[in-house]
């Protein structure tokens, strides 16, 4: 790689968001990290990347595992993270009593627990050079409860608040913190959470493209966080602002199972 160029990391960097969002680093002209659990997704992303004259290195991993995010970090090398984007996570719908309390456990690793190690790691090294962007992607699920859909969205609701939370403590730093809060998109999301059958698994959804480039302009802007396209802000803006109850509601009348008939 060429130590000139700036340097971004990008989790779940193989397909979906995360996928789009190394694309967007790539024709700005960084050099790229993507880090995501399958090999082959990650070399067939790598060099789809590299068409754009960018230097891709991948690593594979289960980020939910703290030995997996250590190898990522060592990974990395003494290479200056210029951005570091937290994107990988995973879903799963369903009624609480009845889902896989393997898979939640699973959920809470990588989308929460995951995303703290990296970040710990990684802004230690921001601060010591006091310069460095971060990207969280949450959801606009973070703006309401999320029925059926209990434990992804409180994890949505951990990475909203951790990223505006870190962006006040650094707000005398040289280091920018943005949270990416994309609503329904057209991703393999929602087929992997078994929520096919539901009304936000069968509804018309926003292209990953666009969701990657709104962030990609927030992050570069320094922007706290942004809901791509004007009806989903909107719809963003009316969730958090309805009572707890009411929102609830809503939310389930898009995800509940069965939904979509």
């Amino acid at each position: 790689m060429n130590a000139a160029r700036p340097f971004a990391v990008i989790t779940g960097g193989s397909n979906g968001i995360g996928l789009e969002l190394a694309r967007q680093f790539a024709d700005a002209g960084y050099d790229l990290l993507i880090a995501a659990e399958d090999p082959d997704h990650l070399r067939d992303a790598a060099a789809t990347l590299a068409t754009s004259g960018a230097d891709v290195a991948i690593h594979a991993g289960d980020l939910g595992r703290e030995d997996a995010v250590e190898g990522l970090y060592r990974a990395i090398g003494d290479r200056p993270v210029d951005v570091l984007c937290v994107n990988a996570g995973i879903g799963l719908g369903g009624p609480f009593v009845e889902t896989d309390l393997s898979i939640e456990l699973q959920m809470i690793d990588l989308n929460v627990r995951g995303a703290v190690q990296l970040t710990k790691l990684v802004l230690k090294d921001m601060v010591a050079r006091d310069a460095g962007k971060i990207l969280f992607t949450s959801s606009i699920s973070a703006t309401m409860p999320d029925p059926f859909e209990a434990v992804y969205g409180g994890t949505k609701v951990f990475l909203r608040w951790f990223g505006e939370a870190l962006r006040n403590e650094l707000k005398d730093t040289g280091i920018t913190v943005t949270v990416l809060m994309p609503s329904m998109t057209e991703t393999n999301f929602f087929h992997r959470a078994d929520m096919d059958d539901t009304r936000a698994g069968q509804a018309k959804k926003d292209d990953p493209a666009m969701v990657a480039k709104a962030g990609f302009n927030a992050l570069m802007a320094g922007k706290d966080k942004v809901i791509p396209t004007l009806k989903n802000k909107v719809m963003g803006t009316i969730a958090d602002h309805l009572p707890d109850t009411a929102a609830a509601q809503v939310h389930r009348g898009l995800s509940e199972p069965g939904s979509a008939r």
